[in-house]
């Protein structure tokens, strides 16, 4: 069993949630904690997500361009329309077209120049490298406008100075990304040790976890109040900041059960603390999967088994076995194996269905 790091009062950077049930549109909401963000791995069906909700995204991670993962986009399109923000997307080859073609549907002729600066960038990635980056602008009615591409750094997508969110390729008959978010360092505060030091808690706290994080100089002093200043170091030696191994929640759907997806998918998943995986289908309609490129349940088990992931929750199942939900989380289950560290978790809010130790 993989050894805990425990801190009093964690606070986790973000709070994973799926968008919709185990038999609807596999998608994944990822809230900040703190401050006025989220990103979604997929877009399929977001009825099930507030304007709110949706208006605090700013990245947008896409498998691929099954209509069940993309078809969310006119709903996002819409809300941000008279919004000035930058919306990032990143998807696999042909997802700069795809997001071409949904603009290209709409006539755009009341838009101009004084039109709310409303802005989708858009990447498409390889193995390789991003292949596309193009910019469209709401005040110039969407046209397509080529941008440089950044150099990516072996498959990381996004690199913030709070984490990062790296990608695998895999195979379901067309190329299909599988998601890893890694926070970089996680820091908690100790509200005990902080009240020791007479400071109160307050915005100043972010700042003092992002220099935590960027490794900043012990000697930097932070202000928690007008007249009291405090270093980083000061802060860490009397326990008020503890920092421990980040968070990492990984997102794998649509793959087929082969050698080449198994051995990606379980180093991009190795260690995390939450995986959601697709497990659409018995063992018993493998046949059916393999025609299909998807997981059963059985075959989802066995990965997140061999990443050694500390919760798993599996999703995306077929409705061919509606009412039968329960036959699924059990062939799950059963290939997680005795003595595995995970835990199988069974609805979308990440109640734990069962604990497999």
């Amino acid at each position: 069993m993989r050894k805990q790091y425990r801190v009093d009062s964690v606070t986790l950077l973000v709070q994973p949630r799926l968008v919709n049930d185990p038999f609807s549109d596999a998608g994944l909401l990822l809230d900040f904690r703190f401050g006025n963000r989220a990103m979604l791995f997929d877009i399929g069906d977001l009825s099930p997500l507030s304007p709110r909700e949706i208006l605090r995204v700013s990245h947008v991670f896409v498998s691929h361009m099954h209509m069940d993962h993309f078809a969310g986009f006119d709903r996002l399109l819409r809300l941000f329309l008279y919004r000035n923000k930058t919306v990032h997307f990143f998807g696999p080859p042909g997802l700069t077209e795809a997001v071409q073609a949904k603009l290209n549907a709409y006539t755009w002729n009341l838009l101009d120049e004084q039109s709310h600066d409303f802005m989708i960038a858009a990447c498409d990635w390889t193995p390789a490298g991003f292949r596309h980056s193009r910019l469209f602008r709401a005040r110039s009615g969407f046209a397509r406008q080529d941008t440089a591409s950044n150099t990516a750094e072996g498959n990381i997508l996004l690199d913030d100075p709070d984490f990062r969110i790296e990608a695998a390729m895999l195979d379901h008959g067309v190329p299909c990304l599988a998601f890893a978010f890694q926070e970089k360092i996680r820091v908690n505060v100790q509200k005990p040790q902080l009240e020791a030091l007479g400071l109160p808690v307050g915005p100043w706290l972010s700042e003092a976890k992002r220099a935590v994080r960027r490794g900043a100089d012990p000697e930097t002093t932070l202000a928690p109040t007008a007249d009291r200043h405090i270093s980083v170091g000061e802060l860490l030696g009397a326990g008020a900041l503890r920092t421990g191994p980040g968070q990492k929640i990984v997102y794998a759907t649509d793959l087929a059960f082969n050698e080449a997806n198994l051995a990606r998918v379980v180093a991009l998943a190795h260690g995390a603390n939450q995986l959601f995986i697709e497990a659409g289908f018995l063992q018993e309609d493998r046949e059916l999967a393999a025609a299909k490129r998807h997981l059963t349940a059985a075959e989802a088990g066995t990965i997140a088994r061999l990443a050694d992931v500390e919760h798993a929750v599996p999703m995306h199942f077929s409705p061919r076995y509606l009412g039968h939900e329960d036959k699924l989380h059990a062939e799950f289950a059963a290939n997680l194996g005795v003595g595995s560290a995970s835990h199988v978790s069974k609805s979308r809010d990440g109640r734990v269905f069962d604990h497999l130790r």
